[in-house]
């Protein structure tokens, strides 16, 4: 069928039940391929699975053994894995002589770790076969400094530093490396960074929203849809040349 460039193919997304992981499955799926979503909520996996005909599996990317469970669920139902993309983050903000170590623990477990852990427990998958994909869902705060965000920064600067790592260790393999680095998107992550906008300066939804925007070049949020559709085409054969790079999709900064 046109299109389904990647018919039977096993995309692994963690992070997949809302937001760029859910766009990610959407298209992957369109691509034929076969979609195992991970999360720690399940209804909302379940929701995307259900249109995506993917298999959803509860999963605290925080947690090791858990990750191996999870991983293996997934290839019992649909393989090894050939795409596996590491969506799952947390954001949090916070001057940073206000930071708790408790937070700055958080966030790395989860978006540095986590990821570790994930690349980890898929590598043996990824260094078979042909084309096969390690994407991480960085951030331009993965490139550039961040103002009260030190602790996210971070996270995504280590992020950037083992896709670029791993890219090098294996370029002359079958496997590819990269990261995608966007601006503020239009998810639920950025709703609960609007929340906090609200809470912490007493301003509205519309002008929490409207500070958030503004922080991207051309003045509105990122649609999902536009990650998942670089996900798709770093995916796809003819990307097999493209490795190492961190691609930024925020409207135009010069980060």
């Amino acid at each position: 069928m046109q299109g389904r460039w990647l018919e039977g193919r096993h995309a692994l997304i963690t992070g997949g039940g809302t937001g760029i992981g859910a766009a990610c499955a959407a298209h992957l799926h369109a691509a034929g391929a076969k979609v195992s979503l991970l999360g720690r909520r399940l209804e909302p996996l379940e929701k995307v699975a259900a249109i995506t005909e993917g298999k959803a599996i509860s999963c605290d990317v925080t947690d090791r053994a858990a990750i191996e469970a999870a991983f293996n669920e997934a290839r019992a139902a649909h393989g090894e894995i050939d795409y596996l993309i590491v969506n799952a983050g947390i954001a949090d903000s916070a001057p940073f002589h206000k930071t708790a170590r408790e937070d700055w623990d958080r966030v790395l477990a989860v978006n540095l770790t986590g990821a570790f852990d994930c690349a980890q427990a898929a590598i043996g998958d990824l260094l078979t076969g042909e084309d096969r994909r390690l994407i991480f869902i960085a951030s331009v705060a993965g490139l550039r400094g961040t103002p009260y965000a030190a602790h996210y920064a971070a996270s995504k600067h280590g992020l950037v530093g083992l896709m670029r790592s791993l890219a090098k260790e294996y370029a002359r393999k079958s496997l590819t490396v990269n990261a995608i680095c966007p601006g503020f998107v239009d998810t639920p992550m950025t709703d609960q960074s609007v929340a906090r906008i609200q809470e912490k300066t007493g301003r509205s939804e519309e002008e929490g929203r409207a500070a958030i925007e503004a922080l991207n070049a051309n003045g509105r949020l990122v649609h999902p849809d536009a990650i998942a559709t670089q996900v798709l085409t770093l995916c796809l054969p003819q990307s097999r040349d493209t490795n190492g790079a961190a691609i930024v999709i925020d409207g135009g900064s010069d980060a």
